[in-house]
């Protein structure tokens, strides 16, 4: 069965610009954590936070977590776990649990061919039968998955702040994959719903520092955002 890629974030740390602000402060402070915590207005903690997102001080940021849900294909899995450093995964087994909702992604270039299409459905059907059967046959699971296709997957996610706001600004540019793109977009659009102060400037460099390191590969955006200025 055809599906989308999804980014859903299901857990983070309570209070999280407050946490950056709390850390920031401590820095320069002979008070402890808990009363600087406590002390501190709303404001104060929007301050904080954007001065230090601002000046690139984003150690502080690593004192934040956020906890993602994510639905891709294992294309775009591969991808996503390259990034190691403030950033945790577990993804679902295929040596223990069989795939026996063969649930897949369509690229849209695939879609939009009707032939295509098509013959991309009836391949992954026939495929999705022979597993089914060599299982049948006895063939250990970890055995039989190597006839898979690449189809979904599911894995979770934990990024800190600072990892996410890294992963965010390279694969919400627009020469990133497009699937990756897709889930990037989605985490930006779930954390500004919960620390919208920390990632209120987070995006591709072209929006974020007003130039394209892609070089002759540019996407061509970063001339449309200065013709703008």
């Amino acid at each position: 069965m055809e599906v989308k890629p999804k980014a859903e974030l299901i857990d983070y740390t309570d209070n999280p610009e407050r946490n950056v602000a709390t850390a920031a402060r401590l820095c320069y402070s002979k008070k402890g954590a808990a009363q600087l915590n406590e002390e501190m207005s709303r404001e104060k903690v929007e301050d904080l936070v954007r001065k230090v997102v601002g000046m690139g001080h984003t150690s502080t940021l690593e004192h934040t977590y956020f906890f993602f849900h994510v639905q891709c294909s294992r294309v775009t899995s591969h991808q996503i776990v390259r990034q190691r450093i403030g950033t945790s995964y577990s993804q679902r087994s295929q040596r223990y649990v069989t795939e026996d909702n063969f649930d897949y992604i369509i690229p849209p270039k695939i879609k939009k061919n009707e032939k295509a299409h098509k013959m991309f459905k009836d391949k992954m059907e026939d495929l999705e039968d022979t597993y089914l059967e060599l299982i049948e046959m006895g063939i250990p699971k970890e055995d039989a998955r190597f006839i898979l296709p690449t189809i979904k997957t599911n894995i979770v996610i934990s990024y800190n702040a600072r990892s996410l706001m890294h992963f965010i600004r390279l694969r919400t540019c627009n020469r990133a994959q497009w699937e990756i793109r897709i889930l990037a977009r989605q985490m930006l659009k779930e954390v500004k719903k919960v620390a919208p102060v920390i990632f209120e400037n987070a995006g591709p460099p072209c929006e974020t520092d007003g130039e394209c390191p892609e070089g002759d590969l540019s996407c061509g955006k970063i001339d449309k955002i200065k013709e703008k200025q």
